[in-house]
């Protein structure tokens, strides 16, 4: 039972990654069709990380009256419902009012799903899982690709949005399963897994109960940090090494990919050590190893070798660092507050992977894109402090909410 359920919960994390790419890749085209700037992009993404935040800080008080499985399967169907509005949109306005159930639906499934792995499966599969969500983000590019050859941006997202409707059935066949699962939990004796059934007669965990927990403040800029690192190193990278670099934009661009590649390949590896080294291990690898490869872009050597090769490692280092914190949440804050706490940690990495890309486009605009490495650095040695100092506040004090 755990193990088909798990099969379900792998395919809702392909389906998580489809529509993170889909407008980015479609948008060449559509601002153009839609007589709107390119900029209006951004208003766009901004919209979907406000319904995003706002799910995700809901998605306690949503788990513990719906439980998991229903949470995941609605917030799939919205998800679902946006996509095939967004393929049947012809103006920027109906966009926008599509953005609302996007957001929404991304924030909760992604909070409620995240806690139920951390909660009910070993350390590995939240880093395959993560693997996953990249398979997703990589495919839909393609998918969108297709549409575009001969046929419209329209379709691109009418395909991926019939892909979430088709998981959306499988979801709600299986929430038997997920019912089952959390009986069985409760039954095992010693497992620290809660049930849906328990946590719903209790008080959700308020911000400021939760803020009060020792270490949560610090965790929580700890992974407002690795998102603002993450983003902006994706983001940026093409830019810095063609405007300061004077490297040519295809192989900028080839590089840059190779960021995202070198996430996605260290998750699938990570996935094979994540238990034996455990999650506080491989965070601090991560870090030290994309600090490395912070280091390597910063040098100002005649050669491009270093920064290039910076990039891949940079990504090779952030691959754990995502599922690891989210997996080692309960054991670091207790299974009974787990849900509520990641929830608000989803919350803290949209904020910082959606506005701090956007500051340091300010500073490449009016001091220097060769800030690109300094501003890396800055982040990176903030979130290992945090983490250290997370570690060391939890070790010495209670985690019991105040």
């Amino acid at each position: 039972m755990y193990s088909l359920l798990l099969v379900i919960i792998y395919i809702a994390f392909i389906s998580l990654g489809l529509p993170d790419s889909l407008i980015g890749s479609a948008w060449p085209v559509m601002h153009r069709e839609l007589e709107v700037p390119v900029s209006c992009m951004g208003i766009l993404t901004m919209l979907i990380s406000g319904g995003t935040i706002l799910s995700s800080l809901l998605a306690d008080r949503l788990t513990r009256k719906l439980g998991t499985g229903l949470v995941t399967a609605v917030s799939v169907l919205l998800t679902a419902a946006a996509l095939f509005g967004f393929s049947v949109s012809d103006s920027f306005l109906l966009l926008c009012i599509w953005t609302v159930p996007y957001g929404l639906g991304a924030g909760a499934v992604d909070a409620s799903l995240n806690n139920y792995v951390a909660l009910h499966y070993a350390s590995r599969h939240m880093s395959w899982l993560h693997c996953f969500w990249g398979v997703g983000c990589s495919v839909s590019p393609y998918i969108m690709g297709y549409a575009l050859t001969g046929h419209s941006w329209n379709l691109g997202f009418r395909i991926v949005s019939a892909l979430q409707i088709t998981l959306t059935a499988i979801l709600f066949l299986s929430l038997p399963l997920w019912k089952k699962a959390a009986v069985n939990a409760v039954a095992n004796v010693g497992s620290s897994a809660v049930s849906d059934s328990k946590r719903s007669a209790e008080k959700p965990l308020s911000m400021s109960r939760m803020l009060r927990i020792k270490g949560v403040p610090l965790v929580l800029a700890a992974f407002w940090s690795y998102c603002a690192l993450e983003s902006t190193t994706g983001i940026w990278a093409s830019s810095y090494l063609v405007q300061h670099r004077g490297i040519d934009a295809e192989t900028a661009a080839m590089f840059a990919s190779l960021f995202y590649l070198g996430i996605t390949f260290g998750r699938f590896l990570s996935g094979f050590v994540a238990d034996r080294l455990g999650d506080r291990r491989l965070i601090r690898l991560g870090t030290l190893t994309a600090l490395a490869g912070a280091i390597l872009i910063l040098l100002p050597l005649p050669i491009h070798f270093p920064a290039l090769a910076g990039l891949i490692i940079i990504g090779l280092g952030c691959a754990p660092i995502y599922p690891s914190i989210i997996h080692s949440t309960p054991d670091n804050f207790g299974a009974e507050n787990s849900q509520a706490i990641i929830g608000v940690q989803m919350a803290s990495a949209y904020l910082g992977s959606t506005f701090m890309p956007p500051l340091f486009g300010l500073l490449a605009t009016h001091v220097s894109i060769g800030l690109y490495p300094a501003y890396l650095l800055l982040f990176v040695g903030l979130m290992l402090f945090m983490w250290e100092r997370m570690k060391e506040s939890s070790r010495t004090g209670s985690n019991a909410a105040a």
